[in-house]
């Protein structure tokens, strides 16, 4: 990827365009981020910057952390991630990352953690149809017949209740409809993952070039 910034989403509204037409939009703020490592091909064998963003209270972190903090000289931050973008190297460490590395019109990708919905029957977490709601048909909601006599097992991958959500789940070829450097916000058109105050991360879109 060539370009990439931390987040957290704000929520949803929507922005008009010139001809008037009402755009949804997730509104995230996005930053201000630093570079608090650069990992060198020399030392560690590829390149990439460590990029922090988020506020906590300094008391929280130990010492180790905040010793990783101030020998990049920078407030001790929530969250931490390692970015592996083209121009790495073009990067200093402390540098901070604002939203205006991004443009309106430009197509993003967005990653977030999907809202957690617990432990989900098979209806609700793969789509499946459900049986006769009839008194007597005695099956309403159940996930039906797991296979074949032969094995006398379940196949590996079969669709059954268990888990859904809190997921890591990546949104592709959003648009960036509003950039607001002063105070760090972008508009992008359309839903991301996650609920309001998750981390979310936005690059380059991978679909673009191609």
């Amino acid at each position: 990827m060539k370009k990439a910034i931390l987040g957290k989403k704000v929520g949803m509204t929507q922005v008009f365009t010139k001809e008037g037409l009402a755009v949804p939009v997730t509104v995230v703020e996005t930053g201000p981020c630093f570079v608090v490592l650069k990992k060198t091909v020399e030392r560690d064998g590829y390149g990439a910057i460590q990029v922090g963003f988020g506020e906590k209270r300094e008391r929280l972190f130990n010492k180790p952390a905040k010793g990783h903090f101030s020998k990049a000289g920078v407030r001790p931050l929530r969250f931490l991630k390692e970015l592996r973008i083209d121009d790495w190297d073009s990067y200093q460490v402390g540098q901070e990352i604002k939203a205006d590395l991004f443009s309106a019109g430009e197509k993003v990708d967005v990653v977030g953690t999907s809202k957690g919905k617990g432990f989900a029957g098979a209806i609700k977490r793969h789509n499946f149809h459900r049986g006769p709601m009839a008194h007597g048909s005695k099956y309403h909601r159940r996930p039906g017949s797991l296979g074949a006599k032969g094995p006398a097992r379940v196949y590996k991958g079969r669709k059954l209740p268990g888990h859904l959500g809190a997921a890591r789940v990546t949104v592709q070829n959003l648009e960036v409809v509003r950039v607001d450097a002063d105070r760090n916000l972008l508009a992008i058109k359309g839903a991301i993952p996650g609920p309001r105050g998750g981390l979310i991360m936005i690059k380059d879109s991978v679909k673009v070039g191609k």
